[in-house]
């Protein structure tokens, strides 16, 4: 990430999380209160902790840069997030020690927090990488919900959600959720405008699409557990292993219960033949490889290497 450009925007966020408690966007600039709800503890997607950050923290031009840059992507993948850390302190601390990640969100959380924001660190349920979103935290009325979407968008989102969380395998079909326009509150909405809905959802990052049907963006789900968890609780799906919602993942034929990929990876990676935590049954699925930042960046830089030969050679 190499000198990027700071364009923060200040419009509200989706919020289709709030059946009644909506709100501003994590794009909006921090000088203003942003309005969501409250996420519970989170096992898989632990928040950065505040513990022993002096209520007085001050930030500084790099933190502040920092944040601004990450507003503008609302979430970033960890690898990402510490090249951004270091691109922030080479434009405006260039002689000062690069603070270690952890102590350098703790600062800006420290600040955030009387704003009802925070960076949080989470995993993708897919592969297990380490993410990290600027996520709100405070609950707010349905007249202030975000201007960013109508009321019939806000509903078709909800409607894609319900379908995502009572399926079987995480996903709804595009077909399914389409079928569903003639019931959105608000303005009648016609499919093909649906469809132009639905791929807004997924730049903002609320859903990801793969090959025609949608499931909730890792960033969606760091914000949207308790809203989940409270709205549909006989949907909600939780993991064995970190008791985290569950969205995507496995589970086993014979007792039922379910796993994240990446903490089936985890559970089963020195395991020559892996059978359920709960029933000991045999675990009939593919087990995923566990995610392996070192392996990652070897393959990164193999990558960079050809593509430069390349170059070298045309």
């Amino acid at each position: 990430m190499e000198s990027p450009e700071v364009k923060v925007s200040t419009s509200a966020s989706p919020a289709p999380l709030q059946p009644e408690a909506p709100g501003k966007g994590e794009h909006e600039a921090p000088a203003q209160s942003a309005q969501g709800h409250s996420p519970a503890p989170v096992a898989m997607q632990g928040g950065a902790r505040r513990a022993g950050v002096p209520g007085d923290s001050v930030m500084t031009d790099v933190h502040r840069r920092f944040l601004q840059l990450l507003m503008t992507h609302g979430v970033l993948e960890e690898g990402d997030v510490r090249r951004l850390q270091k691109h922030c302190y080479q434009v405006h601390d260039r002689n000062a020690p690069v603070e270690k990640l952890e102590d350098f969100i703790n600062t800006i959380n420290s600040v955030l927090e009387s704003l009802y924001i925070e960076i949080k660190k989470g995993v993708t349920e897919d592969d297990g990488r380490p993410i990290y979103a600027l996520v709100n935290l405070a609950t707010t009325s349905v007249s202030k919900m975000a201007t960013d979407f109508a009321e019939n968008e806000l509903d078709l989102f909800r409607k894609a959600l319900e379908l995502i969380i009572d399926s079987e395998s995480g996903f709804a079909s595009s077909t399914n959720i389409l079928n569903l326009v003639d019931q959105l509150k608000g303005k009648k909405m016609r499919k093909k405008e649906a469809e132009q809905v639905l791929q807004k959802f997924v730049q903002n990052k609320w859903l990801i699409e793969k090959e025609g049907e949608f499931t909730l963006h890792s960033r969606a789900i760091l914000e949207m557990e308790q809203y989940i968890r409270e709205t549909h609780p006989d949907a909600v799906k939780t993991c064995n292993i970190c008791r985290g919602l569950l969205i995507q993942g496995q589970s086993c034929e014979t007792c039922g219960i379910r796993m994240h990929l990446p903490c089936v990876a985890k559970y089963f990676q020195s395991t020559a033949e892996p059978r359920c935590p709960h029933c000991n049954d045999y675990w009939p699925h593919e087990i995923p490889e566990v995610f392996d930042p070192e392996k990652e960046r070897d393959a990164g830089v193999s990558r960079t290497s050809r593509k430069s030969l390349r170059a070298r050679q045309h």
